[in-house]
Parts: C-alpha cells; structure tokens; sequence
C-alpha cells in the first residue's frame, strides 16, 4: 500500500511540473500576446494617419488641375490597386511616394499582428485546455491517494512519528553545516544577479565554484511549511516553487518547473556537490536544494512539508538524476 501511495506521488509531482510548465507557457503566449495587440493600435493608427495625409494629397493635385489624379481614382478598385497607381500622376512628388510607401508597410503590419493574434488566441485555448487536463489528472490521483491512506491510518500515524524525530534529528545536523559555512558563504549568497540557462555542451566543463551557499539558511527558514501544488510562497510551496521562491531572495530568478531549472546553471558530479547546488530526481519530476552533510531540504509531495532528506535514502538514491551549480 505504502508503495502505492509513493508511486501516486512521483505521478503527482510530475502532473504538477507540466501544469506549472503550461502556466509559464501560457504566461509567454500571453505577454506576447499583450505586446501584439499594443503594436497593433500603433500600427492601425500609424496606417490612418498616412491614409489622410495621401487623401489630402490627392485632393490638392486635383484641385491644382492634375488630370491624371481623377482617373486614377476612379480606376481604383481597392487601396492596393490606388497605392499601385499613384505613381503614374506626373506630379508625385518623393515625399508623397514616402508616404505611399509607409501606408503598405502599416498596412502590412497590421496583417501580420492580426495574424499573430490569432495564432496566440489558438495556442491559448490548446495550453488552457491541456493545463485543465493535469488539473483533472491532479485532483484524481490526490482522491485517490486520501482513498489508499485512509485504509493504512495506523501505520500513517507510527510512520509519521518515526519521521518527526528522524526530522529533529536531521535539522540538527543541518544547521551544524549552516553554522560551519560561515559569514563568507552567507554575504556571497545575498549578491548574485541572476541565473542564466546552461549553455550546451557543458556537462564535460568543471563547474565553477559555489556561490549560493547562503541561500541554505534562508531555506532552512521554511521547514514545516506545507505542499501545495502549484504553490510559491511561504503558505505553501511545491517542490520547483520552493527552489524559485529561495533563489529569488538572492536576485536569480529561476522558473517556476524542476526539468526547466535543470537547464540553469553547470552540471556538478554528486562527489563534488556544495551547499546551494539542486538536486534533481525522478526523471526531473522532483528537485531539492542541497544543504551540505549528504542531505537536502525541499518540499517533497502532497501531505508532507518542506523538509530535510538523505541523498541516500533508498528512493531518492535510486531515482537521482543530477545536480546543478548556479
């Protein structure tokens, strides 16, 4: 039974990083969605006003006697068709051709933002319904899971107190790492600028040396705050949403999905893991922070809390995929 719960949980975290994936990618369709639409007014009002100046234009020509003015207005068909014929009046002047010529651009602005549009209207209600799909998928493992731990409370209760001093006793030893890193390690984690995605090929360079140790302590802050999916903040975080929340009281914005945080940063071999680095498991679907002594605190799944973990603990051990150095 214990074994069907930790398997609804590996799922569970992994429904929840592609629900945070479609959020972020959601998030861009809608940002450039947004920058569309304000390029879209500029152009739609850059393409009236060229549209006067010409009208006004003509009707100068024509009043000045320009025979040619009348019958290429009257031959016209559509705007396109005047634009083409404009430059058969003798008296086109170059900055008329000027404004001809900026009144096909907005005009084919507009088209190609107008088409964008569209194109973010569609993607918008694929992503919208795909995310809707990992939620339905979400709420039914997490019934699920309440249905398997209803059947097992006894067992729940004597496990839940065997983990309880197995935490006291792990945060104890942490905060020994924590107080051995020192003042160094603390002001070089409050002074970064940023991450930025890892560059190919750099998982055969040395990774260069750590300088978020600090960020150790301020996650230690947050031991016992509840998982909640989909959640960044201190009334509730999952396993991603932790390590962006951490690393962004330091200036590194990180996204909020454990495979995409797994392409920041240089690859560390686990001989050569610092306090600071992630730590990834479970083909990417769960990541931690690493805090020194063989051990890493994160927020684990639904039911538990953030906490601290044993890189050798069975599972964790059999399911590691790497780490990362920011």
């Amino acid at each position: 039974m214990l074994a069907d719960i930790q398997a609804i949980d590996s799922s569970l975290s992994k429904a929840v990083d592609a629900y945070n994936a479609a959020q972020i990618k959601l998030d861009a369709i809608r940002a450039e969605e947004k920058v569309n639409r304000r390029h879209l007014v500029i152009a739609r009002g850059n393409f009236k006003n060229a549209q006067a100046t010409l009208a006004n234009r003509l009707l100068a020509l024509y009043k000045s006697g320009d025979d040619n003015v009348l019958e290429v207005l009257l031959g016209s068909r559509s705007l396109g068709e005047l634009l083409e014929r404009v430059d058969t009046i003798s008296r086109v002047s170059a900055e008329d051709a000027r404004v001809v010529g900026e009144i096909r651009n907005y005009r084919a602005e507009i088209k190609r933002r107008e088409k964008k549009l569209a194109a973010a209207r569609a993607q918008q209600e694929q992503v919208l319904a795909e995310r809707a799909e990992r939620r339905r998928q979400i709420e039914g493992q997490l019934a699920e899971r309440q249905r398997l731990l209803a059947t097992i409370k006894d067992q729940i209760a004597k496990i839940k107190a065997q983990e309880a001093e197995r935490q006291r006793r792990l945060q104890a030893q942490a905060q020994e790492v924590v107080d051995q890193q020192g003042s160094s390690n603390s002001s070089s984690g409050t002074t970064g600028s940023g991450a930025e995605p890892a560059a190919d090929g750099a998982s055969g360079s040395t990774p260069p040396p750590a300088t978020y140790g600090g960020v150790v302590g301020i996650a230690m802050q947050y031991l016992g705050v509840p998982y909640v999916w989909g959640g960044a903040s201190p009334s509730g975080f999952d396993c991603s949403g932790f390590i962006m929340y951490v690393y962004a009281k330091v200036g590194v914005s990180l996204p909020h999905n454990a495979a995409m945080q797994y392409g920041y940063g240089s690859p560390v071999s686990r001989d050569q893991l610092q306090a600071g680095d992630l730590v990834f498991f479970d083909g990417l679907g769960h990541n931690g922070l690493y805090i020194g002594g063989g051990s890493f605190i994160h927020s684990p799944h639904t039911g538990d809390v953030v906490k601290i973990s044993s890189l050798s603990d069975s599972w964790y051990a059999s399911t590691y995929v790497g780490a990362r150095r920011l």
